[in-house]
Formats: C-alpha cells, structure tokens, sequence
C-alpha cells in the first residue's frame, strides 16, 4: 500500500496481525536516496547515497517516457529499486518521518547495508 500524508511517502505492506499478540506485523519501507552516479547505463543501474550508505540500485522503473533520472536526482527505494522520483524536500520530510519511526527505519538501513546489486 502506498501511504502519502503531507507530500510523505511511505510504501507498507498489507497489515497482518500477529496471532494471539494484538500487535500488528512490521512494515516494509520505501526510503529516499540521491543518485550519486550511473554506473551501467544498459542495466540501468547507479550508485545511491541513503542516509550516507551508498548501494546499487536499479532505476529502470523509472523510465518511463525515456525520461528516467539521473546523477542528483532524489528517489524512493524499496527492496533494489527506485520506485517513485521525489524532490529533495519530499525525500528529507520522508526520512525525518521515518527516523521517528525508530526501529523499522534502522532496520531498514540494515538490510540496506547487507544488500549488494552487482
């Protein structure tokens, strides 16, 4: 589910409760990242700097339209892939609303760490 309040972007999955507990499944997170560079144009992917962790995404899903983004742009990333293009305003907005999340935005950047897209 795509999840937008006051130009904030957030991609959760559905909500699953947890059998017995009350409590509710943990989310999964779309975070903003700036493109640092391209790195293989024909596979279409770049070098994104998150919260400064740097990966390989890829960014073919944006380009629709022969558009598609570039070194400084600001993206949404979710498992790998720029999914939605942000101005730099709606990506730190979104990073403060999840630095306030605590637990799921650090976790996030975890799995962001050990991921690796060559």
């Amino acid at each position: 589910m795509l999840v937008t309040a006051r130009g904030v972007t957030v991609i959760t999955s559905p909500e699953k409760r947890l059998s017995g507990s009350g409590r509710t499944a943990a989310m999964c997170l779309a975070i903003p990242g700036q493109i640092v560079e391209i790195t293989d144009e024909l596979n279409r992917l770049a070098k994104v700097d998150v919260a400064g962790v740097q990966r390989t995404v890829n960014i073919g899903l944006l380009d629709v339209d022969g558009a598609g983004v570039g070194p400084g742009d600001w993206v949404l990333i979710h498992v790998g892939f720029a999914i939605s293009q942000v101005d730099e305003e709606e990506a730190r907005a979104t990073r403060e609303l999840l630095e306030r999340m605590g637990a799921d935005y650090e976790q996030e950047l975890e799995e962001l760490k050990a991921s690796v897209i060559e």
